[in-house]
């Protein structure tokens, strides 16, 4: 009698505990990013950050008790490749989640592949704003980028201060060098509509000669560029553009989107570096008017990086997974239904203070820190200064 009442009291448990004993699997979250060529420059750190806030989280519990397994894939920045092994994360690999990608060609690409297999996705870099346009935009797909818009728009409103009127850009011919040279252009000449946009380039992702739109460039006789050349590109672009005079030509009145400010760029270039111009970059371990939390979290990553002078890029990696874990948390589940309903309006506390997922276009307010570079003695590379945060808010729209 004892034995039956013990059976039926343990098949009562184990029809309590959910099939498999999911309750004690890992959630599984699959990372596509361009981890080789050019695009490693930002790829690689970005996965860095994800990879950090996994182990402090997990470090602490986890979320509802579960850990979290990262499972990167190098997505080479092709968009083909990046939709191959993002549909081989779900199918093969069983991920409850996506979060990655980083060009402009690979965020959309991933978010058909979410939207097909209804399956969060979750975007921490590419900011072209056809990946949450009225009409690509579905349930599965956030953003906790900023977007071509608010960078395009933020760039032409410091060129607006200075002094110059024939202003030429200079951006690679997809996605993202397309919607942020078009937000830049249209903006610039809505708020100062004497300026004359007097040429434009379109180099291919990847060009390895940029000397004849260089050339080109300045037989037009700018005063001041827009580029929106990024990562090894810009890296590439600068060390020839430097040696025929092109900075010297426009003043050092180069303005360059695409992070060209960031300390990835700044240190790989070194010497070549071309220094007085302006840029931006997602985040400055120098940023000296951060919040408490800032500072705390550089900390934290120069020791988790083994690095003195830590990357601009982790952020983006770091804040992405913390967004999908707090929605998690939020929702109670990892039903990606659950899980998107939760992300909508939803406010997280991050590093740079507290950002916002709009419910109306799943997009993050996420701002940027913008400025001059400059040659500072504690530092054997180029930094902004000032560096600073600009609030995306009146750009957004």
């Amino acid at each position: 009698m004892r034995r039956r009442v013990f059976l039926v009291a343990l098949l009562a448990t184990a029809l309590l505990l959910p099939v498999g004993s999911d309750a004690q699997k890992p959630i599984k979250v699959g990372f596509p990013m361009i981890l080789s060529g050019p695009g490693a420059l930002f790829g690689e750190p970005a996965l860095k950050g994800a990879q950090m806030f996994v182990e402090e989280l997990n470090a602490k519990g986890g979320v509802l008790g579960r850990k979290i397994e990262l499972h990167p894939r190098d997505t080479k920045g092709n968009a083909d490749e990046a939709v191959r092994v993002s549909r081989e994360l779900i199918l093969k690999e069983n991920v409850d989640f996506l979060v990655g990608t980083l060009t402009s060609a690979e965020g959309p690409a991933v978010s058909v592949v979410a939207k097909e297999n209804k399956i969060v996705f979750i975007a921490p870099i590419p900011k072209t704003d056809q990946l949450t346009a009225p009409d690509k935009l579905h349930p599965y797909v956030f953003r906790v980028a900023s977007t071509t818009t608010i960078e395009g728009r933020t760039a032409a409103e410091l060129i607006a201060g200075w002094n110059v009127k024939r202003v030429a850009t200079i951006s690679p011919d997809y996605a993202y060098g397309q919607d942020v040279t078009r937000a830049f252009v249209e903006y610039m000449k809505k708020i100062k509509p004497g300026v004359e946009i007097v040429d434009q380039q379109w180099p291919k992702l990847g060009e390895a000669d940029y000397t004849p739109f260089i050339n080109a460039q300045m037989a037009k006789k700018p005063e001041a560029v827009f580029s929106s050349l990024w990562g090894g590109h810009f890296v590439t672009f600068a060390k020839q553009a430097k040696p025929l005079g092109y900075f010297d030509a426009i003043k050092y009145n180069f303005f360059g989107a695409g992070e060209a400010a960031s300390p990835e760029s700044t240190k790989s270039m070194g010497a070549d570096y071309p220094v007085g111009i302006w840029g931006n970059s997602y985040d400055a371990f120098y940023w000296q008017e951060g919040p408490a939390a800032h500072k705390e979290y550089t900390a934290r990553l120069s020791k988790y990086l083994k690095d003195e002078y830590p990357s601009s890029w982790a952020i983006q990696g770091y804040i992405g997974m913390q967004a999908l874990t707090e929605a998690i948390k939020k929702a109670g589940s990892i039903e990606s239904d659950k899980v998107s309903k939760a992300l909508l309006g939803l406010t997280i506390e991050t590093p740079h203070g507290k950002l916002t997922l709009r419910a109306k276009d799943h997009q993050a307010n996420r701002a940027q820190i913008y400025g001059k570079t400059v040659r500072d003695p504690k530092y054997p590379f180029a930094i902004m200064k000032p560096a600073v945060y600009v609030d995306p808010t009146k750009y957004m729209d």
